[in-house]
Protein backbone atom coordinates (compact mmCIF):
# COMPACT_ATOMS: atom_id res chain seq x y z
CA UNK A 1 0.00 0.00 0.00
CA UNK A 2 2.91 2.37 0.73
CA UNK A 3 4.25 1.80 -2.76
CA UNK A 4 0.90 2.65 -4.38
CA UNK A 5 0.57 5.82 -2.28
CA UNK A 6 4.13 6.75 -3.25
CA UNK A 7 3.36 6.21 -6.94
CA UNK A 8 0.12 8.20 -6.72
CA UNK A 9 1.97 11.12 -5.07
CA UNK A 10 4.83 10.94 -7.61
CA UNK A 11 2.29 10.75 -10.43
CA UNK A 12 0.48 13.83 -9.05
CA UNK A 13 3.79 15.74 -8.92
CA UNK A 14 4.82 14.68 -12.45
CA UNK A 15 1.46 15.73 -13.94
CA UNK A 16 1.63 19.10 -12.17
CA UNK A 17 5.14 19.73 -13.56
CA UNK A 18 3.98 18.62 -17.02
CA UNK A 19 1.08 21.08 -16.85
CA UNK A 20 2.92 24.09 -15.42
CA UNK A 21 6.33 23.72 -17.09
CA UNK A 22 7.00 21.03 -19.66
CA UNK A 23 3.87 21.31 -21.82
CA UNK A 24 4.43 25.01 -22.62
CA UNK A 25 8.15 24.45 -23.22
CA UNK A 26 7.59 21.55 -25.64
CA UNK A 27 4.54 23.10 -27.34
CA UNK A 28 6.42 26.35 -28.12
CA UNK A 29 9.10 24.33 -29.88
CA UNK A 30 6.68 22.14 -31.81
CA UNK A 31 4.36 24.93 -32.92
CA UNK A 32 5.17 28.65 -32.62
CA UNK A 33 1.40 29.29 -32.81
CA UNK A 34 1.21 28.25 -29.13
CA UNK A 35 2.63 31.63 -28.06
CA UNK A 36 -0.12 33.47 -29.94
CA UNK A 37 -2.90 31.73 -28.00
CA UNK A 38 -4.85 33.56 -25.29
CA UNK A 39 -4.09 32.71 -21.65
CA UNK A 40 -7.36 30.77 -21.41
CA UNK A 41 -6.51 28.69 -24.48
CA UNK A 42 -2.97 28.03 -23.18
CA UNK A 43 -4.40 26.63 -19.93
CA UNK A 44 -6.68 24.25 -21.84
CA UNK A 45 -3.85 23.36 -24.24
CA UNK A 46 -1.58 22.35 -21.35
CA UNK A 47 -4.41 20.45 -19.68
CA UNK A 48 -5.02 18.45 -22.87
CA UNK A 49 -1.31 17.80 -23.46
CA UNK A 50 -1.08 16.26 -19.99
CA UNK A 51 -4.30 14.31 -20.61
CA UNK A 52 -2.87 12.79 -23.82
CA UNK A 53 0.39 11.84 -22.09
CA UNK A 54 -1.55 10.16 -19.24
CA UNK A 55 -3.79 8.30 -21.71
CA UNK A 56 -0.84 6.85 -23.63
CA UNK A 57 1.04 5.69 -20.51
CA UNK A 58 -1.98 4.21 -18.74
CA UNK A 59 -3.59 2.80 -21.90
CA UNK A 60 -0.42 0.93 -22.82
CA UNK A 61 -0.11 -0.49 -19.33
CA UNK A 62 -3.77 -1.44 -19.32
CA UNK A 63 -3.49 -3.39 -22.56
CA UNK A 64 -0.41 -5.22 -21.27
CA UNK A 65 -2.34 -6.30 -18.15
CA UNK A 66 -5.39 -7.48 -20.14
CA UNK A 67 -3.13 -9.57 -22.38
CA UNK A 68 -0.50 -10.88 -19.97
CA UNK A 69 -1.54 -10.59 -16.30
CA UNK A 70 -2.77 -14.12 -15.63
CA UNK A 71 -3.71 -13.62 -11.96
CA UNK A 72 -6.14 -10.79 -12.71
CA UNK A 73 -7.61 -12.46 -15.78
CA UNK A 74 -8.15 -15.74 -13.92
CA UNK A 75 -10.03 -14.17 -10.98
CA UNK A 76 -11.88 -10.99 -11.91
CA UNK A 77 -12.89 -10.06 -8.35
CA UNK A 78 -10.00 -11.15 -6.13
CA UNK A 79 -7.05 -11.76 -8.51
CA UNK A 80 -3.63 -10.46 -7.39
CA UNK A 81 -3.91 -6.73 -8.04
CA UNK A 82 -0.24 -5.61 -7.79
CA UNK A 83 0.37 -4.54 -11.42
CA UNK A 84 -3.13 -3.08 -11.75
CA UNK A 85 -2.60 -1.10 -8.54
CA UNK A 86 0.50 0.51 -10.04
CA UNK A 87 -1.47 1.56 -13.11
CA UNK A 88 -4.42 2.82 -11.09
CA UNK A 89 -2.05 4.69 -8.73
CA UNK A 90 -0.73 6.59 -11.80
CA UNK A 91 -4.30 7.39 -12.84
CA UNK A 92 -5.27 8.43 -9.30
CA UNK A 93 -2.38 10.91 -9.22
CA UNK A 94 -3.52 12.24 -12.60
CA UNK A 95 -7.21 12.51 -11.64
CA UNK A 96 -6.48 14.41 -8.41
CA UNK A 97 -4.04 16.70 -10.27
CA UNK A 98 -6.57 17.36 -13.05
CA UNK A 99 -9.44 17.87 -10.59
CA UNK A 100 -7.49 20.54 -8.69
CA UNK A 101 -6.53 22.27 -11.97
CA UNK A 102 -10.16 22.20 -13.18
CA UNK A 103 -11.30 23.85 -9.93
CA UNK A 104 -8.41 26.34 -9.84
CA UNK A 105 -8.82 27.36 -13.50
CA UNK A 106 -12.61 26.93 -13.56
CA UNK A 107 -13.16 29.89 -15.92
CA UNK A 108 -10.87 28.33 -18.53
CA UNK A 109 -11.42 24.56 -18.19
CA UNK A 110 -14.30 24.15 -15.72
CA UNK A 111 -16.71 21.37 -16.68
CA UNK A 112 -19.17 19.78 -14.25
CA UNK A 113 -19.25 16.51 -16.22
CA UNK A 114 -15.49 16.12 -15.84
CA UNK A 115 -15.79 16.70 -12.10
CA UNK A 116 -18.50 13.97 -11.86
CA UNK A 117 -16.39 11.68 -14.06
CA UNK A 118 -13.23 12.16 -11.98
CA UNK A 119 -14.99 11.75 -8.63
CA UNK A 120 -16.84 8.59 -9.75
CA UNK A 121 -13.57 7.09 -11.02
CA UNK A 122 -11.60 8.06 -7.87
CA UNK A 123 -14.27 6.58 -5.59
CA UNK A 124 -14.30 3.28 -7.47
CA UNK A 125 -10.50 3.12 -7.73
CA UNK A 126 -10.09 3.68 -3.99
CA UNK A 127 -11.38 0.10 -3.48
CA UNK A 128 -8.82 -1.32 -5.89
CA UNK A 129 -6.00 0.62 -4.22
CA UNK A 130 -6.93 0.17 -0.55
CA UNK A 131 -8.34 -3.37 -0.57
CA UNK A 132 -7.06 -4.86 -3.83
CA UNK A 133 -10.60 -5.69 -4.99
CA UNK A 134 -11.99 -5.81 -8.53
CA UNK A 135 -8.60 -5.29 -10.19
CA UNK A 136 -9.75 -6.76 -13.52
CA UNK A 137 -12.71 -4.38 -13.75
CA UNK A 138 -10.72 -1.38 -12.55
CA UNK A 139 -8.15 -2.05 -15.24
CA UNK A 140 -10.79 -2.78 -17.90
CA UNK A 141 -12.22 0.73 -17.39
CA UNK A 142 -8.83 2.24 -18.27
CA UNK A 143 -9.19 0.89 -21.84
CA UNK A 144 -11.36 3.96 -22.40
CA UNK A 145 -8.23 6.13 -22.27
CA UNK A 146 -7.25 5.06 -25.80
CA UNK A 147 -9.83 7.46 -27.24
CA UNK A 148 -8.51 10.49 -25.32
CA UNK A 149 -5.55 11.45 -27.58
CA UNK A 150 -7.89 11.68 -30.62
CA UNK A 151 -10.43 13.82 -28.74
CA UNK A 152 -7.62 16.16 -27.64
CA UNK A 153 -6.07 16.25 -31.11
CA UNK A 154 -9.37 17.42 -32.55
CA UNK A 155 -9.26 20.39 -30.19
CA UNK A 156 -5.60 21.14 -31.02
CA UNK A 157 -6.41 21.23 -34.75
CA UNK A 158 -9.39 23.52 -34.11
CA UNK A 159 -7.33 25.98 -32.03
CA UNK A 160 -4.49 26.00 -34.58
CA UNK A 161 -7.01 26.99 -37.23
CA UNK A 162 -6.99 23.81 -39.34
CA UNK A 163 -10.09 23.86 -41.56
CA UNK A 164 -12.68 21.22 -40.66
CA UNK A 165 -12.36 19.76 -44.15
CA UNK A 166 -8.54 19.39 -43.94
CA UNK A 167 -7.22 15.87 -44.42
CA UNK A 168 -5.58 15.74 -40.96
CA UNK A 169 -8.83 16.79 -39.29
CA UNK A 170 -10.96 14.31 -41.21
CA UNK A 171 -8.62 11.36 -40.55
CA UNK A 172 -8.43 12.24 -36.85
CA UNK A 173 -12.21 12.72 -36.66
CA UNK A 174 -12.98 9.32 -38.16
CA UNK A 175 -10.33 7.60 -36.01
CA UNK A 176 -11.67 9.35 -32.92
CA UNK A 177 -15.22 8.15 -33.59
CA UNK A 178 -14.14 4.57 -34.32
CA UNK A 179 -11.73 4.27 -31.36
CA UNK A 180 -14.18 5.94 -28.96
CA UNK A 181 -16.87 3.50 -30.05
CA UNK A 182 -14.59 0.45 -29.76
CA UNK A 183 -13.05 1.19 -26.34
CA UNK A 184 -16.02 2.86 -24.61
CA UNK A 185 -19.24 1.60 -26.21
CA UNK A 186 -18.62 -1.73 -27.97
CA UNK A 187 -17.07 -3.17 -24.78
CA UNK A 188 -20.18 -2.40 -22.68
CA UNK A 189 -21.95 -5.77 -23.33
CA UNK A 190 -18.74 -7.71 -22.58
CA UNK A 191 -18.05 -5.69 -19.43
CA UNK A 192 -21.55 -6.15 -18.01
CA UNK A 193 -21.68 -9.82 -18.93
CA UNK A 194 -18.63 -10.26 -16.65
CA UNK A 195 -20.36 -8.14 -14.00
CA UNK A 196 -23.58 -10.19 -14.14
CA UNK A 197 -21.76 -13.51 -14.14
CA UNK A 198 -20.20 -12.50 -10.81
CA UNK A 199 -23.58 -11.73 -9.18
CA UNK A 200 -24.59 -14.12 -6.43
CA UNK A 201 -21.23 -15.91 -6.31
CA UNK A 202 -19.41 -16.39 -3.00
CA UNK A 203 -16.60 -14.11 -4.24
CA UNK A 204 -19.18 -11.38 -4.97
CA UNK A 205 -20.79 -11.69 -1.51
CA UNK A 206 -17.33 -11.35 0.10
CA UNK A 207 -16.88 -7.90 -1.47
CA UNK A 208 -19.40 -6.38 0.93
CA UNK A 209 -22.13 -3.85 0.14
CA UNK A 210 -19.89 -0.74 -0.03
CA UNK A 211 -17.59 -2.21 -2.69
CA UNK A 212 -20.49 -3.77 -4.62
CA UNK A 213 -22.41 -0.49 -4.82
CA UNK A 214 -19.30 1.59 -5.60
CA UNK A 215 -18.45 -0.78 -8.44
CA UNK A 216 -21.93 -0.94 -9.97
CA UNK A 217 -22.90 2.74 -9.50
CA UNK A 218 -19.61 4.16 -10.78
CA UNK A 219 -19.71 1.81 -13.80
CA UNK A 220 -23.23 2.88 -14.70
CA UNK A 221 -22.49 6.61 -14.19
CA UNK A 222 -19.37 6.41 -16.37
CA UNK A 223 -21.17 4.47 -19.10
CA UNK A 224 -24.15 6.83 -19.23
CA UNK A 225 -21.64 9.65 -19.76
CA UNK A 226 -19.80 7.63 -22.41
CA UNK A 227 -23.05 7.10 -24.33
CA UNK A 228 -23.84 10.85 -24.09
CA UNK A 229 -20.35 11.71 -25.40
CA UNK A 230 -20.64 9.09 -28.15
CA UNK A 231 -23.88 10.68 -29.42
CA UNK A 232 -22.11 14.08 -29.52
CA UNK A 233 -19.07 12.68 -31.34
CA UNK A 234 -21.20 10.78 -33.88
CA UNK A 235 -23.12 13.97 -34.71
CA UNK A 236 -19.81 15.77 -35.20
CA UNK A 237 -18.44 13.00 -37.41
CA UNK A 238 -21.65 12.99 -39.48
CA UNK A 239 -21.30 16.76 -40.02
CA UNK A 240 -17.70 16.33 -41.21
CA UNK A 241 -18.71 13.54 -43.62
CA UNK A 242 -21.51 15.78 -44.99
CA UNK A 243 -18.94 18.56 -45.34
CA UNK A 244 -16.64 16.32 -47.41
CA UNK A 245 -19.61 15.35 -49.57
CA UNK A 246 -20.40 19.03 -50.18
CA UNK A 247 -16.74 19.88 -50.94
CA UNK A 248 -16.54 17.00 -53.43
CA UNK A 249 -19.78 18.02 -55.09
CA UNK A 250 -18.45 21.56 -55.39
CA UNK A 251 -15.15 20.53 -57.02
CA UNK A 252 -17.04 18.15 -59.28
CA UNK A 253 -19.36 20.97 -60.35
CA UNK A 254 -16.46 23.38 -60.87
CA UNK A 255 -14.61 20.73 -62.83
CA UNK A 256 -17.60 20.34 -65.13
CA UNK A 257 -18.12 24.05 -65.69
CA UNK A 258 -14.45 24.42 -66.64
Amino acid sequence: INLTIGIAVASFAVFQVLFHVISSWVSTRITPAFNKLSQKRKIEWNSRTVSTFHALVVGGFCLYILLYDEAVNADHLWGDPSIVQLNIAITTGYLISDLLLIIYYWKAIGDKYFVIHHLAALYAYSFVLSRGLLAYFGNFRLLAEFSTPFVNQRWFFEVLGYPKSSKANIINGVLMTVVFFVVRIAVIPMYYSHVFSAFGTEAFERLGFAAQSAWIISSVVLDVMNVMWMVKITKGCYKVICLIGREEAKTHKNGKSD
